[in-house]
């Protein structure tokens, strides 16, 4: 019998509605909402499930995303859901810790909308870019940003075999664009975002998050998950204080949901269950899986 892994996207995935269909059905669900709110004193439904501007805005994106993604997956557990493994990228890796019992749901959160706020205000605005690599190995970009001898610019994800992304500063990022195309990127695209995450312009960030994680119960986890930052196993022998250091530094480092991933397929795990709005995760396990010639993959959605 195969291994299931649930999986929680990060920001980008959001979208008006999400997870609607689960608060009008779940009690646990609603008490996610409900919690959320008791935390951060926002207006959760008004923020999820009515137009505004603000959800597209990091230090309200992140609690949202976290909101919905948690009220979708009690709602499974409560239909029978169980897995093996989780994993989540980015801001989903503070989802995966508390389905994986490392942290409960009111102190996720409550450390969940500090990280979108510190995010949200540690580059001024124009200061900062990130842009989307397709079509070119991560080695080739690593070694086209390691001869460029510009400072503050990096790979940001690791997502899938021809998709990377890299961040920085705005001036550097545009030149590291132009070289990419030079040497054979199919296409190198700005995105639409409000600041470098995950590059080494989001340390002072990570320095505000370690001072919060500081004075969080995190616990080992029950269920193991992979973290970003390291591409490595957390386990019940995993100790708190690795846990939270790893993740004071995963907003200005490298988030590795490639890496992860071909591990866990090597694993065994061949069952993969999208938990949040959109596919997006599961597009990128199918490229990996593909690119290890893996086949026979289950993959779901909740």
């Amino acid at each position: 019998m195969g291994k299931t892994v649930i999986m929680f996207p990060g920001q980008g995935a959001q979208k008006i509605g999400m997870s609607h269909e689960f608060y009008e059905k779940y009690k646990v669900s609603r008490d996610c909402f409900e919690k959320a709110e008791n935390v951060t004193g926002l207006d959760m439904t008004n923020l999820i499930f009515k137009e505004n501007e603000n959800l597209d805005k990091t230090e309200y994106t992140q609690i949202a995303l976290y909101t919905a993604e948690m009220a979708a997956f009690y709602a499974g557990v409560e239909e029978g859901l169980t897995f093996d493994c989780a994993i989540g990228l980015s801001l989903g890796e503070y989802s995966a810790m508390t389905a994986c019992g490392a942290i409960d749901f009111e102190d996720c959160a409550s450390l969940v909308r500090n990280r979108g706020i510190y995010m949200e205000t540690a580059v001024p605005d124009g200061h900062g870019a990130m842009a989307a690599v397709i079509g070119l190995d991560s080695g080739k970009i690593e070694e086209v940003i390691c001869h460029s001898g510009l400072d503050n610019v990096g790979i940001a994800n690791y997502n899938c075999p021809g998709q990377i992304v890299i961040s920085g500063e705005v001036e550097n990022i545009t030149k590291i664009m132009e070289d990419l195309k030079n040497v054979g990127a199919k296409r190198v695209l700005k995105l639409n975002v409000s600041g470098p995450f995950h590059s080494p312009m989001l340390a002072q960030a990570g320095e505000k998050l370690k001072k919060d994680l500081e004075k969080v119960n995190i616990t080992s986890p029950h269920i193991p998950y992979y973290a970003n930052y390291t591409a490595e196993l957390i386990d019940k022998n995993t100790s708190t204080e690795y846990i939270k250091s790893i993740l004071s530094k995963q907003v200005s480092g490298s988030v590795r949901f490639e890496q992860s991933v071909r591990k866990l397929i090597e694993s065994g795990f061949d069952r993969f269950i999208e938990i949040g709005p959109g596919d997006t995760l599961t597009g990128f396990v199918k490229r990996i899986a593909k690119d290890m010639k893996v086949e026979g993959l289950v993959y779901e959605k909740i």
